[in-house]
């Protein structure tokens, strides 16, 4: 993902950011709201969110890195692609797309409730974290496969739609359970409007665990040098 190399540069990558957020938000929110409760709605989600978020990572891409996730902002800074400093200014602006952008939909909509994240009947809030662990590690991999590794050569090109076809399905198998947030701007947006903060803390510590494992295995395993001892000739 690019690196904003100048202070201007900087802030207009900010900008953008929350823009890309605000889209995104705007593109998924009036149709997902409550869509968990049904496998149509379920499918809707995913399908939703998989080309919203393909969209909205494609348009910043070359701006600003395509930050649309304080998750995968965080994953990044653990594997060193992003210095700390620029990782919480990316959350400010990610998390201030999200409010904003479900501002606007209340307004656009008439009043239309956006309900906050929460947990379906029977599922605790240890089992939702580790949902959330599980996908967001499968998420922040994908994003270093594809994004982050500088071997990642021509896959890169599809990086955008291979972040959306993750995000939607892992919606398809948690978006039942604990609404598959993986992204805790999208979960903070709502949870502001609406002033519900029940379980908030689950998509937040949730989705940094996954993405920091996510980022260390990618680092140690396939990016770090000399990770890999060439076998003597003899054994293969």
């Amino acid at each position: 993902m690019r690196d904003c190399l100048t202070k201007e540069h900087f802030v207009y990558c900010s900008l953008v950011r929350m823009l890309t957020n605000l889209i995104f938000r705007a593109l998924t929110d009036k149709l997902t709201n409550g869509a968990s409760t049904t496998p149509a709605g379920l499918i809707a989600a995913a399908l939703a969110h998989a080309f919203a978020l393909f969209v909205a990572v494609s348009i910043a891409a070359n701006i600003s890195g395509g930050h649309v996730n304080p998750a995968v902002t965080f994953g990044a800074f653990i594997g060193g692609n992003i210095t700390l400093i620029r990782s919480i200014l990316y959350w400010i602006a990610q998390l201030l797309g999200a409010v904003v952008a479900c501002l606007l939909l209340r307004f656009a909509t008439g009043g239309l409730e956006t309900s906050a994240f929460s947990l379906s009947s029977g599922v605790s809030v240890w089992n939702a974290v580790v949902l959330e662990i599980v996908i967001t590690f499968g998420l922040v991999y994908t994003v270093y496969a594809t994004a982050l590794d500088p071997k990642k050569g021509n896959i890169g090109i599809i990086a955008p739609i291979a972040i959306g076809f993750i995000v939607g399905a892992n919606i398809l198998v948690a978006g039942a359970f604990d609404g598959a947030s993986m992204n805790p701007a999208v979960s903070f947006g709502p949870a502001v409007v609406s002033w519900t903060w029940d379980n908030h803390w689950v998509y937040w510590l949730g989705p940094f665990i996954g993405a920091a494992i996510a980022a260390l295995v990618y680092d140690l395993i396939y990016i770090t040098p000399d990770t890999h001892e060439q076998l003597p000739t003899t054994d293969y």
